[in-house]
């Protein structure tokens, strides 16, 4: 679809150590891989990780546009006249004003969380900066162990708060591994398991994205005020204590 518009994808967590970077990065190139693209990547991060990454890159895609934060509303703009079809902006932690103005260009946020009590408590503050730009959310559940309950029990908790995306992202050593050289599991190993995990979180990101393509251009989604109404509804819902100021009538 040549004629569709650039889509922002911010990667945003409050809590660092999420895996933001390493997911960021490796969305990125499954959607330079798939033909979304031209994709570019924005490191907002002042410790400029995924700049690092981007610039140890052979084929130089996707692209790396080197700007601060001041300046993310003018680098969109010059992508988006430079006919990038995909924007990936990874945020760093702990800074709320700085990743709040970061989800505000947003199209989709992406927000990548591991399955402990500790990470999943620390949601409520990006959730409710997500909520106030009023963009969707999607989580990635991060560092999976395989058959853990736990894995499961934070998906049912994250799914309080709004949608958790298909499958899971396993704590495996290649994906660190593969991003030291500049590459990712999809090139040193495309038929792994790890390659198939990226996959599926792309294949849902984008389709997400081309719904919101079809109504752009007017073709209604029947899904979207269902889903509005119950995301809605689970953010009111008390959250067990997980990550969300309570607050008694």
């Amino acid at each position: 679809m040549s004629n569709r518009p650039m889509r922002v994808i911010v990667f945003a967590s409050q809590k660092g150590g999420s895996g933001k970077t390493t997911l960021c990065g490796h969305l990125a190139v499954q959607a330079q891989l798939t033909g979304y693209g031209p994709v570019a990547l924005i490191d907002t991060d002042p410790q400029g990780s995924l700049a690092h990454w981007a610039n140890d890159r052979a084929s130089g895609q996707p692209a790396h546009i080197e700007l601060d934060l001041a300046n993310l509303r003018a680098g969109l703009m010059q992508a988006r006249t430079a006919g990038y079809k995909l924007v990936c902006v990874d945020t760093p932690p702990l800074l709320t004003r700085e990743i709040s103005k970061a989800i505000s260009f947003a199209d989709i946020v992406v927000m990548p969380t591991r399955p402990s009590p500790h990470d999943i408590r620390s949601v409520g503050v990006t959730v409710d900066m997500v909520e106030w730009h009023s963009k969707p959310m999607i989580f990635v559940i991060n560092g999976a162990t395989p058959r853990a309950r736990i894995t499961s029990d934070a998906a049912v908790a994250l799914s309080q708060h709004g949608t958790v995306a298909p499958g899971f992202i396993h704590n495996r050593v290649d994906y660190a591994a593969s991003m030291i050289d500049g590459r990712t599991v999809m090139e040193v190993k495309p038929d792994g398991a790890s390659a198939r995990e990226i996959s599926t979180v792309w294949e849902y990101l984008a389709d997400r994205m081309n719904r919101m393509d079809e109504v752009l251009n007017g073709i209604p989604d029947p899904q979207d005020q269902s889903r509005a109404t119950t995301n809605l509804n689970a953010l009111r819902r008390p959250s067990q204590g997980f990550g969300r100021r309570q607050v008694n009538a």
